[in-house]
């Protein structure tokens, strides 16, 4: 059985555990009016539902993307696991913002991961092949090497060259779509340890300070928004689990430009401490975003 809501944030994983009742509050408590919020926390809806909400609030799909531009919306998709596993972002999210794209006039919307399992059966197992291909959007293969061209990563520490996918080289608009979930090696997965699946060496980063890498890949290019599936987030065995148990159900979704804000956020959702997250300080130090949700303008939204 699923872990419940109640049982996870009476547990030791609880963000009250780990942050003051002050800081949660402000995180996903009532709305507070704000002219141009930074960080979009809705929850309890459906997620198509926090989806939508969360990018009316930021202006609507209309501010992102513009007729004739291509789109790229990269998720989480490394795993050959079912949807209720946690281990991928929900196809249902990712269908209806490729849904989204295409009703405000996209020329394209491509979606792709350099895949850890192989990359056909995540594609269909993850059930975000069939969802992206129904709402009018084109699966991509993300293991053809020849799809990659190298660059120079100038403000990276130990990352100072990659070879990186051309679709978020070429593409007019670039959504980073996580799904957040423990995972063993860089304690999280959210917006930035996401992007490593644009990137066609992901060995350099673990034999190379994975926390530092994933800082400095975050300063190449930033996506125009990031959106994570944070509904049933995995808090233990990731990043591919192991069973239903290793979830929980917090019924969230976090929308922001800023991808070191979302993940600030992110971690005490998971009950972490952010700061112990090596990578969200480092890309802190490197001005990729700010760690500090009291600068933040944050828009709460509960639907249910």
């Amino acid at each position: 059985m699923k872990t419940s809501r109640r049982d996870f944030l009476k547990s030791g994983l609880a963000v009250a555990a780990t942050v003051s009742a002050g800081q949660f509050s402000r995180l996903l408590a009532a709305d507070t009016p704000a002219a141009q919020p930074l960080l979009i926390a809705v929850r309890d809806g459906s997620r198509t539902a926090m989806l939508e909400r969360a990018l009316a609030e930021l202006g609507g799909i209309g501010k992102f993307v513009r007729p004739g531009q291509t789109v790229l919306i990269k998720p989480n998709i490394g795993w050959d696991v079912p949807p209720e596993r946690a281990g991928n972002t929900h196809p249902e999210v990712v269908g209806r913002l490729v849904a989204l794209c295409r009703e405000a006039g996209a020329k394209s919307v491509s979606v792709f991961d350099h895949t850890c399992d192989q990359w056909q059966r995540c594609y269909a197992t993850s059930g975000i092949g069939p969802a992206v291909t129904a709402a009018g959007g084109v699966m991509v293969n993300g293991d053809d090497r020849a799809m990659y061209r190298r660059v120079d990563i100038p403000r990276g520490v130990k990352l100072r060259e990659a070879e990186v996918h051309s679709l978020v080289l070429d593409s007019d608009v670039y959504f980073n779509v996580p799904v957040l979930k423990h995972h063993s090696g860089s304690s999280m997965t959210a917006a930035m340890k996401n992007l490593m699946g644009v990137v066609w060496d992901r060995r350099f980063y673990h034999s190379n300070d994975l926390h530092q890498c994933i800082a400095d890949f975050a300063t190449f290019k930033a996506p125009t928004l990031n959106i994570l599936d944070a509904y049933h987030p995995m808090v233990r065995n990731g990043p591919r689990g192991r069973s239903e148990t290793d979830v929980v159900e917090l019924r969230s979704l976090l929308a922001s430009a800023d991808m070191v804000a979302l993940d600030t956020a992110a971690a005490r959702m998971l009950g972490q401490d952010p700061a112990a997250i090596r990578h969200i300080p480092l890309a802190a130090e490197l001005k990729v975003g700010t760690m500090d949700l009291d600068a933040v303008e944050i828009r709460r939204i509960k639907l249910a």
